[in-house]
């Protein structure tokens, strides 16, 4: 049978970037899509302001990617995981426990990017690879699969034949839809602001995670801005809260924002747009089907909580590799991607409910919950072998 290419890719952002540069690398035939155009400079008009904690494992996926050259000089290191809980009846700290990478490791914990730059960098890789075509603008609409095939129609009215499709497109994932693979969802009434700050004191390449209520304002490193300190910020919080900081005037949300933050690092001055996206929990029923892999939102959505997300999806891809490297020539057969089920599901489970559970801890309200939440927090902590478990379990080598 003649294929237009090994494998499809249906989704361009970081997580389909980076599967397109990491198949591309190992010598598949690659065709990525995505409908919309991806935004690769800082200030550019709808921009992701996001930032994502690539952890240790993710790196050896960028080595892989061949990427990680052109996004070390970007990095942010994570040194240091502060967990402040300032569940009192003033916003300042009562419980600062710190997690240092040192207790279990040589290197960081990872290394922070703004995700705009991620994309950047990806788009940079891809084009020197002949084997890989990025088609932008383009979305999938239909997925028909047999035994030997899947063909995919697109936007532009033409069909692509693939041995295997990827689905990264999404939390809304349209292949994922086609596939008849079905999603279990939880809801909790939060939205996260997204944004970049500049402070006056260093942040010592420290995460910081202050819990009060309505969820987690955690303030991570970001390189320098213009010679000043700078860390990206994901603010979660009830629904309507969170929609009326997005509305407030800059000088407003600036003394929000220093005020929630228990001015660690002094005044915060806000340094980007404000981003808002509804925050859910949720998994595919199944990772595969027949001639398609879910992987990143296509396959799981979480809480931005402890940097899992996106590492979770590098841990898809490896995976992915691996096996796509073993089938090289039955490459997305029956067996192959039972395979890739089963070696995920069950992590992806355990970390789906893991976070879920540090969510709803996180959400607490009542004084005598945060209080709990204040003393666990310390109970976990006076436990080295406990602490590093937590560690270990983190970085998703445990």
């Amino acid at each position: 049978m003649k294929y237009d290419c090994d494998i499809l890719i249906s989704g361009g952002g970081i997580a389909g970037l980076t599967a397109a540069a990491v198949f591309g690398t190992a010598g598949f035939d690659v065709i990525c899509v995505d409908p919309a155009p991806p935004i690769t400079e800082r200030d550019a008009k709808g921009a992701d302001m996001r930032s994502t904690a690539m952890l240790q494992p993710a790196r050896a996926v960028l080595e892989t990617a061949g990427v990680w050259d052109r996004l070390a000089p970007h990095a942010a290191p994570l040194q240091i995981m502060r967990v402040i809980d300032a569940g009192g009846d003033v916003p300042e700290p009562r419980v600062t426990r710190d997690f240092n990478a040192s207790e279990i490791s040589e290197h960081p914990f990872g290394w922070n990017f703004p995700n705009w730059l991620l994309r950047r960098e990806l788009l940079e890789r891809i084009k020197l690879l002949s084997n890989v075509d990025f088609r932008a603008g383009t979305g999938t609409t239909s997925l028909f699969t047999r035994t030997a095939s899947a063909k995919v129609g697109l936007t532009d009215g033409t069909r692509v034949t693939a041995r295997l499709v990827i689905a990264a497109d999404g939390r809304d994932s349209p292949m994922r839809t086609a596939a008849g693979i079905e999603v279990s969802t939880r809801r909790y009434g939060q939205k996260a602001l997204a944004f970049a700050v500049t402070h006056p004191i260093p942040h010592d390449h420290v995460s910081t995670e202050i819990h009060r209520t309505g969820g987690p304002f955690t303030l991570v490193p970001l390189p320098d801005r213009d010679g000043v300190p700078s860390s990206a910020i994901v603010w979660m919080d009830d629904g309507p809260k969170t929609q009326e900081r997005a509305a407030m005037d800059v000088p407003a949300f600036e003394a929000a924002m220093s005020e929630r933050s228990c001015h660690i690092l002094g005044p915060l001055t806000l340094a980007s747009p404000r981003n808002v996206w509804p925050i859910i929990s949720q998994h595919a029923d199944r990772l595969s089907g027949e001639r398609i892999a879910l992987i990143a939102e296509a396959a799981h959505v979480l809480p931005p909580i402890g940097a899992q997300g996106l590492n979770m999806s590098l841990q898809d891809l490896a995976t992915l590799l691996t096996l796509a490297q073993t089938h090289r020539e039955d490459l997305g057969n029956a067996a192959m991607l039972d395979a890739y089920h089963s070696a995920r599901y069950r992590d992806v489970q355990l970390r789906i409910n893991g976070i879920d559970l540090l969510n709803r801890v996180s959400q607490a309200s009542n004084p005598m919950a945060r209080d709990l939440r204040a003393k666990g927090l310390d109970a976990l902590y006076a436990m080295a072998p406990v602490r590093k478990l937590l560690m270990q379990m983190g970085l998703g080598v445990r």
